[in-house]
This record gives structure tokens, C-alpha cells and sequence, in this order.
């Protein structure tokens, strides 16, 4: 008993380390908010991650039914956002997320969004 438990109290202070939960980027904000409904024409995009991202290896896709496109990054955006701009007709679409934060780690999400009718 005192070999396993000499095992796990090792294991266990690693997985409750503040390094091992910083690990992924997480997005904390976004613009427009999830499930929110925006008037159609310019729209901008910008969302904030807990961490430091590789903006190169990061990617922003604008998904409506089943078309899907790759929206530009700004280039100027802080190293913890992703910000672009589209110009959005109306009708319902996914702002869809793929990062890679600093320490090697991939996070993917969604963010809906409803664009009204004029």
C-alpha cells in the first residue's frame, strides 16, 4: 500500500500543476458573442484566448450550411486574439476556430451566430 500511494501522490501534484492546466488555449471572449444575432454588412470578428496563440498556424472559417470559408487574420491583432472581418448576408452561420497555443497544444471551437434580415 505505502509503493502505490508513493506512486500516486507524484502523479497526482503533476496533473494539479498550473503548467498542466494552461496546457490548451481556451477562448475566454468572443465578438459577436456565441448565439447572438447581428444586423448583415460589415461584420467584425474577434476572439480572445486565455494564452499566447501561433497566429500562422491558427485558422477562422465562417460556415453557412454546408459552405464553408477561410476568413483572412488580422495581422495586427493582439498574440491572445484572433480578429478578421466579413461581410455577412443574412442567415445562420458558425464561426468555426482551430488555434495552436504557444506550447504546442490544438484547440478547435464553434461560435454560432445569427445574422438578422434587413
Amino acid at each position: 500500500m505505502l509503493r502505490f500511494l508513493s506512486l500516486l501522490i507524484p502523479a497526482a501534484a503533476g496533473c494539479l500543476s498550473p503548467g498542466h492546466a494552461a496546457a490548451h488555449a481556451i477562448l475566454i471572449e468572443s465578438e459577436p458573442p456565441a448565439r447572438a444575432t447581428v444586423p448583415p454588412g460589415p461584420t467584425g470578428i474577434r476572439l480572445r484566448f486565455n494564452s499566447r496563440i501561433d497566429h500562422a498556424r491558427s485558422r477562422l472559417a465562417l460556415r453557412a450550411g454546408t459552405a464553408e470559408r477561410v476568413l483572412p487574420l488580422d495581422p495586427g491583432s493582439p498574440a491572445d486574439v484572433l480578429a478578421a472581418s466579413s461581410d455577412l448576408a443574412p442567415g445562420a452561420y458558425v464561426l468555426r476556430w482551430q488555434v495552436l497555443a504557444v506550447d504546442g497544444h490544438i484547440t478547435r471551437g464553434d461560435v454560432p451566430l445569427t445574422v438578422q434580415a434587413r
